[in-house]
């Protein structure tokens, strides 16, 4: 049996052919669901106008500096800030307040990819922006700016399975997915935003992320993969607990994506989101 993503240009089509596709993304019954050309290029386009114009980003027509960062985000990443809570939550208001205004006259790509998401979920489950007990709010969403050499080998994001982040409320969740908007590929690199391993993460499989040789061992286990390429304006989501990797950036164009984090449980009225 092939294990191939839930692929369609809209979300109707989307449930069509899977009635509780996030179901299926737990149950790691497909690697991902892929959403064609859902928002719009031309606002892709703005988004990156944007950031140049407000400095968020590196200029890539200019010269590369010493000491320049391979990757810049715009937002607050749970994975970064998180063994501090406080700064973390502190840093996740100027978040929200800065999207609070950085997408005006474009359409919001926060508010797109979490009513794709909510559309997934259907009427059963609320999704929201992940929050403490005392009603802190997480980050929303975060911006990823990759440039050349920038890559992600194999590897798995879980708040406990790799963060052991047990003091925040996102831990109750037993899975963990991500979404990804393509707002601008690598030109030089081509589509390809992700490789999704059929390899959900063990304690067994850890040393070979650790040494650098799951690649290998995917190969002599004959475990198969899912090359996702995308387009600007495409979205997938997919289960973060299957082993997945990025190749690196290559030439001047960065690549640009919009993520999140989904906390997901079967049954569970709420869905969170956070970066």
């Amino acid at each position: 049996m092939t294990w191939d993503p839930i692929e369609a240009d809209s979300i109707d089509a989307i449930r069509n052919r899977d009635a509780d596709p996030l179901r299926t993304l737990a149950r790691g019954d497909t690697p991902a669901i892929i959403l064609r050309g859902a928002y719009g290029a031309t606002d892709c386009a703005g988004l990156v106008a944007r950031f140049l114009e407000r400095e968020l980003m590196r200029d890539p027509t200019l010269p590369a500096q010493e000491g320049d960062r391979r990757r810049i985000d715009i937002g607050t990443s749970l994975g970064n800030r998180g063994a501090d809570q406080e700064d973390f939550l502190e840093h996740a208001e100027t978040t929200r307040a800065l999207f609070g205004h950085l997408f005006a006259g474009l359409a919001d790509p926060v508010e797109f990819i979490y009513g794709a998401l909510q559309q997934l979920a259907g009427d059963g489950q609320q999704v929201l922006t992940a929050r403490e007990p005392d009603g802190r709010e997480y980050g929303p969403a975060i911006f990823r700016i990759h440039y050349d050499g920038h890559a992600y080998p194999p590897h798995i994001d879980h708040v406990t399975l790799r963060e052991k982040r047990f003091n925040y409320a996102v831990s109750r969740f037993e899975h963990q997915f991500a979404g990804i908007l393509c707002v601008q590929n690598a030109v030089s690199t081509g589509a390809t935003q992700g490789v999704l391993h059929h390899c959900l993460w063990t304690e067994q499989i850890q040393p070979h992320i650790r040494a650098h040789t799951f690649h290998e061992y995917a190969q002599e286990q004959g475990i198969d993969r899912c090359q996702v390429d995308l387009q600007a304006g495409d979205l997938y989501f997919f289960n973060t607990r299957h082993i997945h990797e990025v190749p690196a950036v290559e030439g001047d164009d960065p690549r640009i994506v919009l993520a999140i984090f989904i906390g997901y449980n079967e049954g569970d009225s709420d869905i969170f989101v956070w970066a």
